[in-house]
């Protein structure tokens, strides 16, 4: 599989690596828009960028028919035009707040707790999330995810960012701290006790293993597709 990297920052050289061990082959790495020209026949794009580019880069690649896979977080108030237009065109794409299989196996065990757990009104919830200095956006994707699950059962409004939970509202906390991958909790206390669930990444390995599996699902197919649908989830 010929495999376009547009990014190429830490997760791109990560993923790079670990395609190359899959046996893939990278045939653009860039920093710049893609194009026709600089993708150089990729079979499949993986994106992993900033916010204000991530939108152009998806179209580009969609308008051009290569499947593409993106990983960039901060920019998902676009996401539903994203996939509406790729459905237009006929085209092929993946958005994954968070490429990790742990994580994705994670977000089911986070559903689940949160369905056995708001029946016991003692308890309240919040949420913390732990990344490197260098995350521009905060709360991360994988956080916000996981918090749509718990308000989707408890019936919150929405999350807020660095305040306490409250009737309306799902508590986040973000922390940023020197090399750090990436830490998710959900924690569940009362008076009595608390029960915590945790995803600790140990590198940037477990998002670039599945970044690819991604890509290697996506490269033959069409439609717009999640990770449920690659790990069979």
């Amino acid at each position: 599989m010929k495999v376009a990297l547009i990014g190429y920052g830490k997760m791109g050289k990560t993923i790079e690596k670990i395609a190359i061990e899959r046996g893939h082959e990278i045939v653009a790495k860039l920093e710049e828009t893609p194009n026709e020209e600089n993708l150089n026949g990729a079979d499949v794009a993986i994106e992993f960028t900033f916010p204000k580019s991530a939108y152009n880069n998806l179209k580009t690649c969609i308008d051009l028919q290569l499947p593409v896979v993106s990983g960039t977080t901060g920019w998902t108030e676009k996401l539903p035009e994203i996939e509406a237009y790729c459905k237009e065109k006929n085209s092929s794409f993946i958005y994954g707040s968070n490429f990790s299989l742990g994580v994705n196996l994670f977000f089911e065990i986070n559903k689940k707790v949160a369905q056995l757990m708001k029946k016991h009104s003692n308890y309240s919830v919040e949420m913390e999330e732990v990344h490197h200095t260098q995350k521009l956006d905060a709360p991360s994707g994988t956080a916000i995810s996981l918090a749509k699950d718990i308000i989707s059962e408890y019936g919150f409004k929405d999350w807020k960012l660095d305040e306490k939970t409250t009737e309306d509202s799902l508590g986040i906390y973000a922390k940023r701290i020197e090399n750090v991958p990436g830490t998710h909790m959900v924690t569940y206390s009362s008076k009595e006790d608390y029960i915590q669930i945790e995803h600790l990444a140990h590198s940037r390995d477990g998002f670039a293993l599945g970044a690819v599996i991604a890509a290697e699902f996506i490269h033959d197919k069409k439609g717009v597709f999640t990770m449920k649908d690659v790990l069979g989830l």
